[in-house]
């Protein structure tokens, strides 16, 4: 979901959530939604209905899995230039998102030693034949296993719907534990520094994702779409998303984002207090105010800082203020965007390839729901959430590829609007970033790899 940090992406979700600063607060272990409602109740067919739905978790210190300790032990410290987190440790939250059919799995994932963590998503689909279809593993702990394996049904397929290394990681490990399963990935892998081979990540015999593939096992249940840009720099940005038709869901990898209010319930109390510690990235960050030196108290209020925090530097890299992440948060959470990071270093560049892309999405699936891997999900959203977070396509290309207007192109524009401001100050430094990178060739002003014009939204 961010700029490219591990062995292969320029949008890593972890490294876009880094200022790059070491907190002297750095930890090791990674230990221990509600839902937010922004409804407009509007008596119209795909009208704004953005909401964080509720849904049955399996808690894993009751039973479900039941794992603490050895069962949580995960050793991991590739990555490139910083690796990813939690080290040693990595808890696993399962929870039902459609009754027996949909489940996600949700693990804390941190940069390096830093004080920055997010969560990253694995979702599972059982299929009519009643196997399993997981879509972006994530670590094969004991815990995560065994989670998967109280559902009762054999793993057929593993999708790999992305080339960037924080879902990559984990696909050869995972494919371990059930060797009998497919694997399938996203075209056109690549890493950086060293564009290395699959097998090097352990993934063998897997087989390319197509767009609009008829001939897959599962094409009659899950449709898919492949955006695959041309190099914005050093790599190609490809993603693959799906379409589960009989839940009217769509899943996601790192193209859109709904950040809630709370953090995950992954996410350890220890990785939120150190962030909520006054180290160097928030004296650097502060508008010039003084920074307290005070200890932190663990207490719901310094959690929520340290999360609030999390979000910006993941969002921004370098926000305008950390010392009082408040008024930036409240703008950037509760609503469907594109990340910062991936508009403006990746989604800018390409953007009539985009747009193609996000119409042909609208135009042919009528979801209800998207499941994203990375913070809040489920998300009840319609297409005009979802094309509502690319208004800004729209403003880069200056024209309009409609056929004809509609009440869900109109709140499309209205909610546009919203989805695509993100505040001047804290986009200062991201700005920058991407003017030297385009200065020094390492990333395209803008590419041109439209291929056709998509015009329909049904």
């Amino acid at each position: 979901m961010v700029a490219a940090i591990g062995v292969s992406s320029p949008k890593s979700a972890i490294l876009r959530s880094t200022i790059l600063l070491k907190e002297p607060s750095s930890h090791f272990l990674g230990k221990p939604l509600t839902g937010f409602y922004l409804q407009q109740n509007l008596k119209r067919r795909d009208v704004v209905s953005l909401v964080v739905t509720s849904a049955s978790t399996t808690r894993n210190t009751e039973g479900g899995g039941g794992g603490r300790g050895a069962d949580r032990f995960y050793f991991n410290v590739t990555g490139f230039p910083f690796p990813l987190g939690p080290f040693l440790n990595r808890r696993t939250i399962r929870t039902e998102v459609v009754r027996g059919c949909i489940w996600t799995f949700e693990q804390e994932q941190a940069l390096g030693f830093s004080s920055v963590s997010t969560n990253i998503r694995m979702t599972v689909i059982k299929l009519k034949t009643g196997g399993l279809w997981v879509h972006a593993p994530i670590a094969p702990t004991k815990e995560c296993i065994q989670l998967v394996k109280e559902l009762a049904a054999p793993v057929e397929y593993i999708i790999l719907p992305t080339f960037a290394y924080e879902h990559k990681i984990f696909v050869g490990p995972f494919s371990r534990k059930f060797p009998r399963a497919q694997v399938w990935v996203a075209p056109r892998q690549w890493s950086w520094p060293l564009n290395l081979p699959l097998e090097f990540f352990g993934i063998f015999r897997a087989k390319t994702l197509k767009d609009n593939d008829l001939s897959t096992d599962w094409a009659d249940e899950i449709e898919q779409k492949v955006l695959s840009s041309p190099e914005v720099g050093i790599g190609p940005y490809v993603e693959v998303a799906f379409y589960h038709k009989r839940s009217r869901t769509l899943l996601i990898t790192d193209a859109v984002i709904f950040v809630p209010r709370q953090p995950p319930e992954c996410i350890s109390k220890e990785s939120l207090l150190a962030s909520a510690k006054n180290g160097l990235a928030v004296k650097i960050l502060s508008k010039g105010k003084e920074v307290p030196e005070e200890p932190v108290v663990d207490n719901k209020m310094n959690r929520q800082k340290g999360w609030e925090r999390m979000v910006l530097q993941i969002l921004f890299l370098g926000p305008s203020n950390l010392l009082e992440p408040n008024a930036s948060f409240a703008q950037m959470s509760q609503k469907l965007i594109v990340s910062p990071i991936v508009k403006t270093l990746v989604f800018s560049k390409v953007p009539e390839k985009v747009r193609d892309w996000v119409y042909s999405i609208t135009g042919d699936w009528k979801f209800k729901r998207i499941i994203a891997a990375h913070f809040a999900s489920p998300i009840n959203a319609s297409r005009s959430d979802f094309l509502a977070a690319f208004a800004f396509l729209d403003e880069l290309l200056g024209e309009r590829y409609m056929t004809r207007p509609s009440v869900s192109l109109f709140f499309s524009s209205i909610m546009g609007k919203a989805a695509s401001y993100f505040p001047p100050d804290d986009m200062k430094t991201l700005s920058s970033l991407d003017q030297f990178l385009v200065s020094v060739g390492a990333v395209k002003k803008t590419v041109s790899g439209r291929k056709s014009v998509l015009t329909r939204t049904r």
